[in-house]
């Protein structure tokens, strides 16, 4: 890897952390004013809240025909995303103690809260149900991958590939074997770092 490239990356992941952590103080922020509201929450803001529900009906019948003929395949999906979560979360249990790798928080990651908005009505809570829970374990999911691509094969691929996760730009080079033989160890032990 050039010197350029090696400083690009280097700034990379240091505006990544900066964003992290500017995205986690909005986040505490929020979570703060959100408590310090709660009897809001209980009162004047909840009625203002309902205030913009639209009834079940009136929000079915603007929908567009065309997604409503979308919606048992969407919905088909969380198969799938339920059988992710649970091999995901078995894959972790089972492997990761043994290599020595860090578990990954799913809680970190899943995120089940939207339904608890006034505003929505009752299908639109559980779309968002769907939504958190969807896109919370796949992001889980890649997570525990990228700890396990990691400790097994941290190397880039020839071909460029779009929206690597956040550990891929440090692996190493296509055909780089001296690096291999001579980091993989390094990058198993980092494997586990969040």
């Amino acid at each position: 890897m050039g010197d350029k490239v090696a400083e690009l990356r280097g700034r990379l992941r240091r505006l990544e952390q900066e964003i992290d952590t500017a995205i986690d103080d909005e986040q505490r922020q929020a979570a703060s004013a959100a408590e310090a509201r709660k009897v809001g929450f209980s009162g004047a803001f909840r009625a203002e809240q309902r205030g913009h529900r639209v009834g079940i009906f009136r929000y079915v019948i603007s929908m567009n025909p065309s997604s409503l003929l979308a919606v048992p395949a969407t919905y088909a999906v969380i198969v799938a995303i339920a059988l992710l979560d649970l091999l995901a979360t078995l894959h972790q249990w089972i492997t990761f103690p043994v290599l020595g790798i860090r578990r990954v928080r799913r809680a970190d990651y899943v995120a089940i809260d939207r339904h608890k908005l006034s505003y929505l009505n009752a299908i639109e809570k559980l779309n968002c149900l769907y939504c958190g829970y969807a896109n919370g374990v796949i992001a889980y999911a890649r997570e525990i991958a990228s700890r396990t691509e990691q400790y097994w094969c941290p190397i880039k691929h020839a071909k460029l590939i779009r929206s690597p996760h956040r550990r891929y730009p440090e692996f190493l080079d296509y055909g780089d074997a001296k690096g291999y033989r001579e980091r993989l160890a390094e990058y198993q032990k980092k494997a586990g770092e969040p």
